[in-house]
């Protein structure tokens, strides 16, 4: 069965992978061959992401981003889409009362209701994903569709490419609990778990389609 994967890069890290640095050297192919079943021949792997900015507590994360795109442009299934991201300082409600991260934090009096914060939200992946994903239903293009999110928001593609294409589409779980409306509208449901993480990492060095060779970032060690 010509098998499609669409993986929710977002979702999938922070899920299953920011705490987890050692599982970020993940080939999603891999994940996905073995997650499902030999009858599913898993011809493309569409990977949504978004680059990062560096942040001043964690300057390097653009170069492991580019250095993990790198790894991924080895497998010839596998198609980056990416998105990008929108950074703002908006005015959010506090928790009455305020809990803050080192615990010592002072609260000046009165406490303030609100406060000014940075905001940073992914744009374009979760619409292109499900755009692509009617799309390639509609154009006959696999057999079998399976999307790795928990995002509320894919509902509806799933449920046109199921219920009007006529496609047979699957949920790759992050979360022990799926959301109820994902469930609702798939076909079938496989829980992804940090043991399939482990054994679907990439070999470290990943040789390049042109000789080359990228290592994993010592920080995923």
């Amino acid at each position: 069965m010509r098998t499609f994967v669409y993986i929710d890069g977002f979702n999938l890290y922070y899920r299953m992978l920011k705490g987890s640095p050692k599982l970020k050297w993940l080939n999603p192919k891999q994940l996905a061959s073995d997650l499902l079943s030999p009858a599913n021949k898993v011809e493309r792997v569409c990977f949504y992401t978004a680059r990062i900015s560096p942040r001043p507590s964690d300057p390097n994360a653009p170069a492991r981003q580019a250095i993990y795109l790198k790894a991924l442009a080895s497998v010839p299934e596998i198609r980056v889409h990416t998105g990008s991201f929108l950074t703002s300082e908006v005015w959010m409600p506090l928790t009455q009362p305020p809990e803050a991260r080192p615990k010592v934090y002072n609260w000046s009096q009165p406490l303030p209701k609100a406060v000014r914060v940075v905001k940073t939200e992914e744009k374009g992946t979760d619409v292109s994903l499900g755009a692509h994903l009617v799309r390639d239903a509609f154009t006959n293009m696999f057999d079998v569709a399976v999307v790795l999110t928990n995002d509320s928001d894919l509902i509806e593609p799933i449920r046109i490419a199921v219920q009007d294409a006529k496609k047979t589409v699957g949920l790759f779980a992050p979360v022990e609990h799926p959301n109820q409306g994902l469930k609702a509208v798939v076909s079938f449901c496989r829980h992804v778990r940090k043991q399939h993480l482990s054994k679907a990492q990439f070999p470290d060095p990943v040789v390049l389609p042109d000789g080359s060779l990228v290592t994993r970032p010592s920080s995923w060690r």
